[in-house]
Parts: C-alpha cells; sequence; structure tokens
C-alpha cells in the first residue's frame, strides 16, 4: 500500500510539473516562430576578418530602414528578405571591397539552431528560428547577431510593443527561467530523436 501511495504522489508531482512546463514549453516555442534573426558570420577570427564583419553589421543596419520599410509583420519581413537578397548581398560586398577585400557574400533565409543567447537587456533563449544569414568568405569566424523582427537590432527597441507580458518577462529576466530553459532544451532534443526514429 505504502509504494502505490508513494508511486500515486510522485505521479501527481509529476502531472503538475508537466502541466505548467508544457505551457512554458509553448510560450518558447510560439517565440521562436514569431522572430526574425539576422546571424552575420565572419570569414575567419582574425581580427581583419572579424573587423570586416562588424563594418558590414553597420552598413546592413544603417540600410534596413530603406531595405525593410513599409514590413509591420514577420511575414512582410520575411518575404522581403527573400526578395532583397541580392540587394542585401551586393550593400555586404561593396563593404568589403571598398575595405579591400575580395571574398564572396552569401545570403540566405534559412532555419537554424542558435543557443541561448544575450542581447542588450534581452536573453533569447536556444531553439531553431528563421534567419537572415549572411556569410562572408567561407563563414568560419565567430558571429554576430541580432533580432530583425520584431526590430530589436537597435538598443532604443521596445521588447513589450511586440511581445505579451510573459514573454517579456522571460526575454528580460532569464535568470529565473534558466532551469525551465535547460529543461526546454532537453524537450526539444528528446522530440527530434523521437521523430528521427
Amino acid at each position: 500500500m505504502r509504494k502505490l501511495e508513494t508511486a500515486m504522489c510522485l505521479g501527481l508531482i509529476l502531472a503538475i510539473f508537466l502541466g505548467s512546463f508544457s505551457g512554458f514549453a509553448k510560450k518558447l516555442d510560439d517565440l521562436r516562430h514569431d522572430v526574425l534573426r539576422l546571424h552575420i558570420l565572419a570569414n575567419s577570427d582574425s581580427d581583419y576578418d572579424q573587423n570586416l564583419k562588424l563594418k558590414v553589421r553597420d552598413r546592413l543596419l544603417e540600410e534596413s530602414g530603406n531595405l525593410f520599410q513599409g514590413c509591420e509583420t514577420l511575414s512582410q519581413m520575411k518575404q522581403r528578405a527573400t526578395e532583397k537578397q541580392d540587394t542585401i548581398r551586393m550593400i555586404a560586398k561593396s563593404v568589403l571591397e571598398e575595405n579591400g577585400c575580395q571574398e564572396d557574400v552569401t545570403v540566405q533565409l534559412v532555419q537554424m539552431d542558435f543557443d541561448t543567447r544575450v542581447y542588450d537587456e534581452i536573453t533569447m533563449p536556444a531553439g531553431c528560428y528563421d534567419a537572415l544569414r549572411i556569410l562572408i568568405g567561407k563563414g568560419e569566424g565567430h558571429n554576430w547577431w541580432c533580432v530583425m523582427y520584431p526590430p530589436l537590432c537597435l538598443s532604443v527597441a521596445e521588447p513589450e510593443i511586440y511581445f505579451d507580458t510573459d514573454t517579456v518577462e522571460i526575454l528580460e529576466n532569464p535568470q529565473k527561467y534558466e532551469v525551465r530553459f535547460k529543461c526546454a532544451e532537453l524537450w526539444d532534443e528528446l522530440k527530434e530523436k523521437i521523430i528521427a526514429e
């Protein structure tokens, strides 16, 4: 009888935990699907290549107002990113050429995995995100990233305009959710293994 009571208590605790966790996991999943990230990879980790990456970043951020003018939704932003890939490539290539670099530039709209990353005041949880990816040369150096949509690349951006209160809380106070972030990562890995089998 004692074993049955213990098993029932453990089952109840697990059910409460999973119920609470599934809501959190859904919130993270929704967040991942509501974001478009900008991801710029340098040719290498040399100071020269890393400096070029930052110059490309600066120029693209300067031009982003013109490139994405009128985009008010994520789908509009993705559509424009797809339409402007050649223009984005030419902008990046011109920055390289101005600095005496002949490396090629590749621009792609992809889905890719990111680790948990901190950007200014917000933390983006790990997971698979849509990203406008810019590879300079071999793309083997450290990267720079930000959130294009909602437009959080600029330090004056206000996430509360685009996300509900619970999501802003997760983005701005990640230390409260570290265990849940890790559980969500493990849960995602488990789901991928099950799907792959």
